[in-house]
């Protein structure tokens, strides 16, 4: 079966099925049909799990992420109902307001990390990460004691990847992990997008806004500096996450995205914004 006979399987397209992206990781179709626009996906390299990992998510948190129409998790396929606005599209929005409601997603979803793990989510616990780059020749964060539950890290959480109305969408970059290791990403668009330097009181509140769901588990001092210590583990993850993304990858398309499991990999031990 082609993606477009599963699609007009599930949907009515009117006019051509129009690609809008294809990646070594991934290749995303536009479905215009009577009743609104959907999106196809399909996830390539080692990110097929993004499509278990929606329909999950689905009902484990209605409503507060984008659930797919139609699922095929052994192609790797999913079909998207139009979120509507991104927040990025609506302004930008508060981030503060939607770090603290990624935080309550991921305590909420932390029941649930082995079931995620068995639906082949990576397994990118913080031992897991140190073996990995040590594998590879790379120097490791040296361990920390958790005070928080691992659950479901997106590693790639900004205003472009949330709607408007706050749910969240695109998994592919997902592992299980430690939580605050999301703020990585997450802090440098923020300081990117507001030309904001290390240290600017604005990414101190949006970190400690991300922090506050978390304040009944340790004190906030503490949790600040675990969180330190998470984001700087978490660029293992990033370059984890990437050597995934590039499994299906030619030479000539690693080279393009300037080799980022090594570029990633380079950046342990620089500061950070946390």
């Amino acid at each position: 079966m082609t993606y477009e006979d599963w699609i007009r399987g599930h949907v009515k397209p009117v006019g051509e099925l129009e690609v809008v992206k294809e990646r070594p990781w991934s290749f995303v179709v536009k479905v215009s049909t009577a009743d609104g626009v959907f999106w196809f996906k399909e996830n390539r390299g080692a990110t097929r799990y993004e499509a278990s990992l929606m329909r999950a998510l689905a009902q484990w948190a209605p409503g507060r992420v984008l659930e797919p129409v139609a699922i095929d998790a052994e192609r790797g396929w999913s079909l998207l109902p139009d979120g509507g606005q991104t927040l990025r599209d609506n302004g930008g929005g508060d981030w503060d307001q939607m770090l603290a409601a990624h935080a309550q997603l991921q305590r909420d979803l932390s029941v649930h990390s082995g079931q995620m793990l068995s639906l082949r989510v990576p397994d990118q616990r913080p031992e897991t990460m140190r073996a990995w780059a040590k594998a590879r020749n790379a120097l490791p964060p040296p361990p920390f004691e958790s005070s928080v539950p691992l659950t479901l890290q997106h590693d790639d959480l900004h205003d472009a990847n949330v709607f408007a109305d706050g749910r969240v969408f695109d998994w592919g970059d997902a592992s299980v992990s430690h939580p605050f290791g999301v703020l990585l990403v997450s802090l440098n668009v923020f300081a990117m997008q507001h030309d904001l330097k290390p240290g600017d009181a604005a990414i101190t509140r949006a970190r400690d806004a991300y922090l506050e769901p978390w304040t009944d588990l340790a004190p906030a001092r503490h949790l600040r500096h675990e969180a330190s210590q998470a984001v700087e583990l978490a660029k293992v993850g990033r370059a984890m996450s990437w050597e995934r993304a590039l499994t299906q990858a030619t030479p000539a398309e690693v080279a393009r995205w300037d080799d980022p499991v090594a570029g990633w990999l380079a950046e342990l031990g620089k500061p950070t914004l946390v």
